[in-house]
């Protein structure tokens, strides 16, 4: 006989879930037979829609390249050392081993394997061994009372078969969320790369621009000493001296802000290198050149670099989970089935468990389904399917600012580097006309003043020509990073056992 135990939720009525729900049935043997071979068939059906990876627009060309050689793979895995700079190299080197928002993303990617690994647990049986004891009195109202005693050993198992695929789309999110989180840990290694040579190029630049500016100070402290010289001599008006003077004063005041920069980039790299901020003050104490990467960055193809772009790789493995997720919610529809059982013993006294009447077993086939839940499955479900649609706005995002930066990064190295080319022979002819204004003042054939606009000319292009360098040296890494440099499958610090299957074509 089947018992049935109806649970009924009276709140606002839905029209979509007018559907079973609350029905617990305990079905006889023969029954049970019938629920394992539905199992059996549970592989194939599963709710929900399947997953299609997504098509996105990508144009065959970069708008702003010529040169299409693919990129060797082992060069863009680590692309700051075309810059030629063994300390830069042992930085990053230093970065990738202790940074802590790297450890954070490693510590994610673990919480996500775990997390994958209960979802496939969910589609398999549990076991579990139980043992009791127990003592009970009872009493009439004449007489004495009576003790018993009840002895159990044995064990219980429960399983639910996942007749339409609901525990099993789980399972399949779980795998894209952890794919998604290797894909993110990926990224934050490109980040951080990028970041720490980025730093290191700023600290280099505005050491050399302090460099620039303290020897103009000392030009221009010896111009005006010449000057007051010239005056006390009779050779020279007053004025000459306070206009020295007032350039001498204006050289001196951009130094202190140029030091803070200084010290400013150097405090983040040793923060981005896990350490204190002032560790690195003695290493990083002598100025030395701004780096710049020996060669052109090969770029190849715009879906080559989506295909290696793990900001693209997580979005589209974001969006295979929603899917999924949208699948399981899709599941809750439908009846949901449990069988479970138990084999041990019983006895009255702790050794009558060696008895052979003493064996107990049972076994039980439960069908549960939706029958009212005032729109709590309906809502759930279009919840999942905004969340799905938000993923793929997004993935559809993260392809076309992929596509933006490294537009935007090509267009930045070929200004910046023509940008820096005119500048570096304006210091050179500013540097002949500054030697020429001396050598005319000296003679008496011009004034001062014509000597201090080309020292002011002369201090503002080396100025330039320093910062030029750096944004140079800014551009070529900006398009390392959009290019998706920093990481490879192969990777020891970064790889795993399951890598995302990125579905980009062309």
């Amino acid at each position: 006989m089947w018992l049935m135990d109806m649970d009924m939720d009276m709140g606002r009525a839905g029209t979509e879930d007018m559907k079973p729900h609350g029905y617990s049935l305990l079905l006889p043997p023969h029954a049970v037979l019938c629920t394992v071979i539905a199992s059996l068939l549970s592989a194939c059906a599963a709710v929900g829609p399947d997953y299609q990876a997504p098509q996105p627009g990508v144009p065959a060309h970069w708008g702003t390249a010529t040169d299409t050689r693919a990129p060797d793979a082992a060069v863009l895995a680590e692309w700051w050392r075309q810059f030629e700079d063994p300390l830069l190299n042992a930085l990053v080197d230093e970065a990738l081993a202790a940074n802590r928002e790297l450890a954070t993303a490693r510590a994610q990617l673990r919480e996500a394997r775990a997390r994958r690994a209960l979802a496939g647990a969910q589609l398999g049986p549990a076991l579990d061994a139980a043992a009791s004891a127990a003592r009970s009195t009872s009493s009439e109202t004449l007489g004495t009372g009576a003790t018993r005693d009840l002895y159990s050993a044995g064990f219980d198992a429960a399983w639910e078969p996942d007749i339409f695929g609901g525990l099993r789309r789980g399972r399949e999110a779980a795998a894209a969320e952890l794919d998604a989180s290797l894909e993110t840990l990926r990224d934050t290694r490109v980040s951080l790369a990028a970041e720490v040579v980025l730093n290191y190029t700023d600290l280099r630049t505005a050491q050399r621009r302090l460099a620039v500016a303290e020897a103009s100070v000392a030009a221009r402290r010896e111009t005006h000493d010449l000057t007051r010289w010239r005056w006390q001599a009779g050779l020279v008006p007053e004025l000459d001296v306070a206009q020295a003077r007032t350039d001498l004063e204006s050289a001196q005041a951009a130094l202190p802000a140029l030091r803070s920069a200084v010290s400013a980039a150097r405090h983040r790299l040793a923060v981005l290198l896990g350490r204190n901020p002032g560790a690195l003050r003695e290493r990083l104490a002598a100025t030395a050149a701004v780096p710049l990467a020996g060669r052109a960055a090969a770029v190849g193809i715009p879906a080559d670099v989506l295909r290696r772009r793990p900001d693209v790789r997580a979005a589209e493995r974001r969006l295979a989970a929603q899917t999924a997720r949208l699948g399981q919610a899709e599941a809750a529809r439908y009846p949901g089935f449990r069988l479970s059982g138990s084999i041990g013993l019983e006895a009255l006294s702790l050794s009558g468990l060696n008895n052979n009447g003493a064996d107990a077993r049972s076994l039980l086939g439960a069908v549960t389904a939706p029958i009212f839940q005032s729109g709590r499955i309906r809502a759930n479900i279009g919840i999942q399917d905004a969340l799905l649609e938000q993923a793929r706005l997004g993935y559809e995002a993260a392809v076309l600012a992929a596509l933006e930066e490294v537009e935007n990064a090509l267009v930045d190295v070929a200004a910046t580097a023509e940008r820096r080319e005119r500048l570096a022979r304006a210091v050179a002819a500013a540097r002949e006309a500054h030697t020429i204004a001396e050598q005319r003042y000296a003679a008496g054939l011009a004034d001062f003043l014509s000597v201090l606009d080309s020292q002011r000319s002369l201090l503002s292009l080396e100025d330039q020509l320093a910062s030029s360098t750096g944004e140079l040296a800014a551009a070529q890494i900006r398009l390392y990073k959009a290019l998706g440099g920093g990481w490879a499958p192969a990777s020891a610090s970064v790889a795993a056992p399951d890598t995302a299957h990125t579905r980009i074509d062309p």
